[in-house]
């Protein structure tokens, strides 16, 4: 059986009818420009979340002043990692994780002023670095 071309809606040319959308018919030519020219308008635009709170924007602002002034006042590394140390601190450890980081994010005596390679080591090695008392 052999199919009848038809009228198209958009063109008005007798066609192979492609697509009958919504009572209109329209040829594949056709039927591809409607496509194109719809999916540009019915795309949602969508609101980018907010990455942090704006609770956590001013702990952050608050915790990188008090970074600072602790890295300025241990200006060693404080885990001193034998093949690794690095001697001059650049990073601050927090030495409680996990849950209860959000409890001791801010307070200082959490903290051990670390090279990045002692940082880096502290977070690789685990088992090893609760041993040494630098994670808990």
């Amino acid at each position: 059986m052999k199919a009848k071309q038809k009228l198209c809606s958009r063109c008005e040319d007798l066609k192979f009818i492609w697509k009958n959308d919504a009572g209109n018919k329209y040829c594949k030519e056709c039927w591809m420009i409607i496509k194109s020219s719809n999916a540009d308008k019915k795309q949602k635009v969508y609101k980018p979340i907010a990455q942090r709170s704006s609770k956590r924007i001013k702990e952050d602002k608050e915790y990188s002043l008090l970074r600072m002034k602790y890295l300025t006042t241990h200006p060693l590394c404080e885990a001193k990692i034998p093949n690794v140390c690095k001697v001059h601190s650049t990073d601050v450890h927090h030495t409680h994780s996990g849950s209860d980081r959000s409890t001791s994010y801010l307070k200082d005596d959490t903290w051990k002023a670390v090279c990045r390679n002692c940082h880096n080591w502290i977070h690789n090695h685990p088992k090893e670095s609760r041993e040494l008392g630098l994670l808990k």
